[in-house]
This record gives C-alpha cells, structure tokens and sequence, in this order.
C-alpha cells in the first residue's frame, strides 16, 4: 500500500488554551504539527501551504465567515472546518451555506470530536479530487476514441495506396537496368520515405495515449515518440451498484485503473443477475441502513456459494451489511487513496 502524504492542517485562533487543545487532540490520530497562527492576515500567508483550515470565528482582525469566500478563490483551495461557540449553530449553518466543509463547536466533545470531522472532511476532500480524475478521464477516452476513428480512417486511404507505391518503387529498382547512378539514389531516397510513412502508420495503429508536443508556437501535435503506456493486470470482472452518480464514476475509474474491467448496473435485480455470472470477482454495492432488509446491500441477495467478494459502501457502523453476507464495508465517504488496495486485501 502506498503511505499517504501528512496531512497538513493550519490552526486559526488566537486563544493559546483552545489552540493547544486541538493540537493535542490532532496528535493523538497522527497529525504531529500542525501550523498555528492567530490573524485572519497571518492565516491568508499561510493557508497556501495546507490541506485543512480548522477556523475560528472570532479573531481579532476580523472572522471567519468573512474569510471563506477568500479560502475559496484560492487556486489549491483548503478544506475549512469552521471553530465556533456553544450555542452558534446557527452561524455554523451559515459557515456550510458560505462553503464551510464542516464545524465544530467548543464544547466539552471538542477534543473527541475533532479528529472524526477531520478525517472525514479529508475523505470527502480526496473524493472530490478523484471525482476531478474521473472527468480528465473522461475527456482522455473521448479523444482517444477520436484518434481510433482517426486511425481507422488513415488505414483505410493511405495503407493500400503506400502499399502499391513502394511495390512500384521495388518494380523501378529491379527492372532499370539503364537507371544512372543519380537515379537510383533519387529512387532509393524515394524507398526510405515510403518505409518511414509506414512506420508512423503502424505507430498511429498501436497508440495509446493522447499526450502532446510542441509543434510551432501555440500548436500542438500528437507525440508519437510517448512510449504507450502497459496495461495493469487483469484481476478480473467487477460489478458496481453505487446509484450515486459521482460516487460510482470514482469506484469504477479506480478499479478499472487497478486492472478490473468493470460492469455499472441500475437496480437491485440488475447486480443480482449480473453477479452470479461467471468469472465475477468483486461485487460493490451501496449498502442502506435502518431497517430496510431487502436493500441492506442495495438489493442484491448473495448467494452462500458465491466466488466474488462482496464489498458495501454504508453510512453506518456496517453491522447490517455484515449480516446480510458483506465481506467488507467501506465507510461513506471512502478514501480513494486507499479503496483499492483494501478491497485487494480481503478478496477471495
């Protein structure tokens, strides 16, 4: 598994007591140093360099809610976690409205609390990147879809005609026995441009990638000298049940790069027929919690005998999904950093 980057996460309060408990209770999960200041003006110098803003709302140059429209603008924006009062909760609603990831309140919880709204603004942040991932992945199969048809198209009108000429060049070579030695090298010179188009011919045939070089000043050309990239291990058939849209856009693109080809279905009935097909090895559902048996594990129905691993995504302690037959739950929302290799780790 690759080791996650430190999270880094900037204090922004001006009381040394609240200040130094938030740093404790980050310690005790692993965050070690975080950055501390005590100014709206010192945070605006120092939220460049940091993952997460835990935000007071009282400082003395000014608060907090004033500064999210700032935080937001930035190029690499942080996630904030807004720090306010017992008994403001309705300027913490006002925080989320204005683009807050989350808050907490200072109360006796704070210290607990902390560390649970932190890891899970983190995820949701990952999410969000990966979901940023899945739409360049997107546009890259749109063009490379593009460059097929173009291949295709090449193949087509230039292959046969490249084909006749250079066996008309062979026919010049071996027949011109009054050919000067001038001529034979305009015609040799004639052969080894003909070979080099069929060489890039074939490059275009067998390219994966759509990265680019520099042709002239503001103009673009396909690098066809770009090694294309291996194709990761086949691991086998995975089955995806996730109705959200973004969520199931993020799991799909990580298991397919992970080396699963992978099959998205609409309903319950759908994944049921879909998994009991053979060569299934991963099955990911959406699990529903409360007392909704038949959708604990998004309808489906496993079967005692199954080869695949079922795996749910649920918003609760997952003890519902365990009991209807998961192998493995992931809490919502997950860390794309680490999905995959998770679920590697528990497959059959």
């Amino acid at each position: 598994m690759l080791e996650q980057p430190p999270l880094r996460v900037l204090i922004v309060d001006d009381d040394a007591m609240m200040t130094r408990l938030m740093e404790l209770s980050l310690q005790s999960v692993g965050i070690l140093a975080p950055d501390k200041v005590g100014t709206a003006a010192a945070a605006l110098e120092r939220v460049d360099a940091c993952d997460i803003v835990l935000l007071d709302h009282n400082l003395p140059d000014g608060n907090g809610i004033d500064l999210l429209p700032i935080l937001r603008a930035r190029p690499n924006r942080p996630a904030v976690i807004v720090v306010t009062g017992n008994g403001n909760e309705s300027l913490a609603a006002e925080a989320l409205r204005r683009g807050a990831d989350d808050y907490v309140i200072k109360d006796a919880s704070l210290a607990a609390l902390l560390p649970q709204v932190v890891e899970r603004v983190r995820r949701t942040r990952a999410l969000r990147d990966a979901l940023a991932a899945v739409e360049q992945d997107l546009v890259h199969a749109e063009r490379m879809a593009a460059i097929g048809q173009m291949n295709v198209t090449l193949h087509h009108t230039i292959n046969n005609p490249l084909m006749t000429a250079n066996a008309e060049v062979d026919l010049l070579l071996e027949c011109g026995a009054n050919l000067t030695a001038a001529q034979r090298e305009s015609i040799g010179a004639i052969k080894g441009a003909l070979q080099r188009i069929q060489q890039i011919l074939e490059r275009t045939r067998t390219l994966r990638h759509d990265q680019t070089a520099d042709y002239l000043d503001g103009v673009k050309m396909i690098d066809l000298s770009r090694q294309t990239r291996p194709m990761p291990a086949y691991r086998g058939d995975a089955v995806v049940h996730v109705p959200d849209e973004d969520i199931a856009r993020v799991i799909a693109l990580l298991l397919r790069h992970a080396g699963f080809a992978v099959e998205r279905v609409a309903t319950g009935g759908a994944v049921d027929k879909s998994a009991n097909r053979l060569g299934i090895s991963l099955v990911v559902v959406a699990g529903m919690a409360g007392p909704h048996s038949s959708r604990t594990l998004g309808g489906l129905t496993p079967a005692a005998a199954r080869t695949y691993t079922l795996v749910a995504l649920v918003s609760d302690d997952g003890s519902a999904a365990r009991a209807a037959g998961a192998d493995h739950v992931v809490p919502l929302p997950f860390d794309p950093g680490t999905f995959v290799n998770d679920l590697l780790a528990v497959m059959r």
